[in-house]
């Protein structure tokens, strides 16, 4: 039998739009909406949980925002003071977990605080870590102005579920003894990796929440390949899964160099959108999601540009990745001259996101 764990996970509450509503005063309790006005041809980059009420979502266009929240304060986003605060933020947290803290994003992290309880039974030891999660909260609120949502658990899937699930300023707590539970009114997608095609073919198969699985008496890998076993594993709230400490960026990429320079927009659009393609399909297939999505030109002359944005939720659906690559374009005016190279890549890669949904009881 493994050795207990004791999983935190960190989830910064509305980060971006936190941020605003903290260092301006007068939009606390207002829908802030943070990435280009409503007038304008541009995309939501993240919505504070007033906004989110309205359905406002990454990647969504700013002018459909509008429509929905025509009250909601539009704010630029300001890359550079997010990235200052989440370095603030992580520092806090390294102060409570040393050095065993798996960034994913500038809002998200897991934390490795075993070693920060007395050995005991599994659910003692999780119990035993509650205090140290409410003293990371209480720093980060007290010394940066900002809510935090703490999942506590003994693997990070259940940490991610527990931390995704009960926002804002959220403490939630999954047991080893409660974690299948806990899992069965899941639906199928609460689960890491199972993405948008996945999360379908099981549906397909009648496999709609996770009790579906949990009770599946036959063979997952006959939906699902190789991931089968492992899926049945994770549907039961097992998971193996470390730390990952290295600090390896990750991005994934697709170019193409034209026979012919183009300024043509269809024909850009329509590389755009193949590339999108490859790049989510290939996300997809790796179970990641991505927070940054850049363009790369390169002119006549080999004069070549990049431009890039970066968004709150993660994405790994080709509309999105293709709509924030068509945006660069226009927003930096690119293509003012024909084009030799185009590009799209993503970056900041993490795991699935889990989404939100409501479940049928209270940590």
């Amino acid at each position: 039998m493994p050795a207990p764990r004791v999983i935190f996970h960190l989830d910064m509450d509305a980060f971006y739009a936190s941020v605003e509503q903290r260092d301006h005063p007068e939009m606390r309790g207002r829908p802030v909406i943070v990435g280009s006005p409503p007038d304008r041809r541009g995309v939501v980059c993240a919505a504070s949980y007033e906004a989110r009420v309205f359905g406002i979502r990454s990647a969504m266009p700013s002018m459909t925002a509008g429509r929905l929240c025509p009250d909601g304060v539009f704010v630029r986003p300001r890359m550079d003071a997010y990235r200052d605060e989440s370095r603030a933020i992580m520092a806090i947290v390294a102060s409570f977990a040393g050095e065993l803290v798996q960034q994913v994003s500038v809002d998200e992290a897991y934390l490795e605080v075993t070693d920060k309880v007395p050995e005991g039974e599994p659910d003692a030891m999780l119990e035993a870590a509650l205090p140290l999660a409410r003293e990371i909260k209480a720093a980060i609120k007290d010394q940066r102005g900002l809510t935090a949502t703490i999942g506590v658990a003994p693997n990070k899937l259940l940490a991610k579920i527990a931390s995704s699930n009960f926002k804002p300023d959220g403490l939630t707590l999954v047991k080893d003894s409660e974690k299948i539970a806990f899992m069965r009114p899941l639906p199928v997608g609460a689960i890491h990796g199972v993405g948008k095609v996945t999360e379908q073919m099981l549906v397909k198969a009648g496999l709609k929440t996770v009790a579906d699985m949990q009770d599946f008496t036959g063979d997952l890998r006959s939906f699902v390949g190789s991931w089968g076993t492992a899926l049945k594993r994770m549907a039961m709230g097992e998971d193996d899964r470390p730390l990952d400490l290295g600090d390896d960026i990750k991005s994934v990429s697709s170019e193409n160099t034209f026979l012919q320079d183009t300024a043509h927009r269809p024909t850009l659009r329509a590389c755009l959108r193949e590339q999108a393609e490859e790049i989510a399909t290939r996300l997809q297939k790796r179970r990641l999601a991505a927070r940054t999505v850049q363009v790369k030109v390169r002119y006549s002359d080999f004069t070549t540009l990049t431009r890039q944005i970066s968004v709150e939720e993660p994405i790994d659906d080709q509309r999105s990745i293709y709509r924030f690559g068509c945006w660069l374009l226009g927003r930096h005016q690119l293509v003012k001259r024909p084009l030799r190279l185009l590009g799209l890549g993503v970056a900041g890669l993490g795991e699935v996101t889990i989404r939100q949904m409501a479940l049928p009881f209270e940590g």
